[in-house]
């Protein structure tokens, strides 16, 4: 931070994190590129999250990276939901951008391919000020170089923090025992999708009115589809049951083992019949069946323009998956009024959700997507500014 920077936003935390309230001596919003004008109320200038009354939501954090949910605390999840909550009015600004982490340098590293989350990432980094790199699947790792050889050269070049997206579980951890810059898990395997996870819970906790909280005791969520494969459900399990959800797996049986109890003892049931449970809960979140981690018959995908085999050894067929556990508009009229429907995406219209739900009022998809850009620039800003 330079020193213009510190006069303007006053004195930091030891961690170099949070920047409080401005005081009377700090200059006007007006003078801030974006900020809204408002006649009796101040904004944070955003060199770093600040709280209503000079609080610091990013206070306590104490992690360089962020690889999974599983290994934090209550305290942990909400700093980084709270933190989301002081950056999400930037994207409604005239200005997308705020100096956090001007002069830094976030790489994407993504080995496994990726629309949503590589565009949120990369837009979150640049609503921060910081610079961005993007590598893709071709880079040297295709020529046979390890990904530890990769992650060293890259972070060699100056780079604050790596974003990694893996096939293989345990990818972005082993990159963080190799380098001293941050690292920001963005999915590795069947593991975890921690930001993922994050942004849906800040979503359930915008629906029910608990953003101010972030407790979800008394709310019962339904994670429904291919959990077994699922990195997504790892990192929503991990979350909501900490934040004092229960959660509600279900899929058939190859699909949603009764192990998955043993992720949150106490916290996760497992069910098979989604009909009997749709009543009951508050959110039902749907997941899409990861043909690309099955075994399937590749006589299914053979010939010009064919998409990907449909079959697979979890269920006997792909109609019998849909009778079962797709929701349909039937299927949504029977949840509670206020119950809403997620997916992480992409989704499989029709499959694991009709068209009429994913587009319907109860439908709270694209606030995730939404939400998903403040959660990654609270994910960043806390590895790198905080961590």
């Amino acid at each position: 931070m330079t020193t213009a920077q510190a006069q303007r936003t006053g004195p930091t935390a030891s961690a170099g994190a949070g920047v409080p309230t401005p005081t009377p001596s700090s200059p006007p919003p007006s003078s801030v590129p974006g900020a809204r004008q408002a006649p009796t109320t101040r904004e944070p200038d955003h060199g770093g999250p600040g709280g209503a009354g000079g609080s610091d939501p990013a206070s306590g954090w104490k992690h360089r990276h962020l690889l999974g949910l599983q290994e934090l605390s209550a305290d942990d999840i909400r700093a980084a939901l709270r933190t989301a909550r002081s950056f999400a009015d930037i994207s409604t600004r005239s200005i997308k951008k705020v100096p956090a982490l001007r002069g830094k340098v976030v790489a994407n590293l993504f080995f496994e391919e990726s629309t949503r989350t590589r565009v949120s990432f990369t837009l979150a980094a640049q609503r921060l000020s910081a610079d961005v790199v993007d590598l893709g699947s071709s880079s040297s790792v295709s020529k046979g170089e390890t990904i530890e050889d990769t992650a060293h050269n890259i972070e060699a070049m100056g780079v604050d923090a790596l974003v990694v997206r893996h096939k293989l579980s345990g990818a972005a951890a082993l990159i963080a025992r190799n380098v001293s810059c941050a690292v920001i898990n963005a999915g590795d395997g069947r593991h975890e999708h921690p930001t993922q996870g994050l942004l849906d819970a800040y979503t359930l906790a915008e629906a029910t009115g608990r953003l101010d909280s972030l407790d979800f005791a008394g709310l019962r969520v339904a994670i429904v589809g291919d959990i077994a494969n699922s990195r997504v459900a790892r990192s929503n399990i991990a979350a909501l049951s900490t934040l004092g959800a229960e959660v509600v797996c279900i899929g058939p049986p190859t699909l949603a083992p009764r192990s998955l109890e043993s992720l949150a003892p106490g916290k996760v049931r497992v069910e098979w019949d989604l009909d009997a449970a749709l009543p009951t809960v508050d959110a039902v979140n749907m997941l899409r069946i990861q043909f690309e981690r099955h075994v399937v018959d590749p006589s299914e995908a053979k010939g010009p323009g064919a998409g990907p085999a449909k079959s697979s050894p979890a269920f006997p067929s792909l109609r019998e998956y849909v009778q079962m556990y797709g929701l349909t508009p039937e299927r949504a009229a029977k949840m509670r009024p206020t119950a809403v429907v997620m997916h992480p995406g992409p989704i499989n219209r029709g499959v694991e959700l009709a068209g009429d739900v994913a587009d319907g009022s109860r439908s709270v998809i694209l606030k995730q997507v939404a939400n998903g850009l403040s959660v990654r620039m609270a994910a960043l800003f806390l590895c790198v500014a905080a961590g």
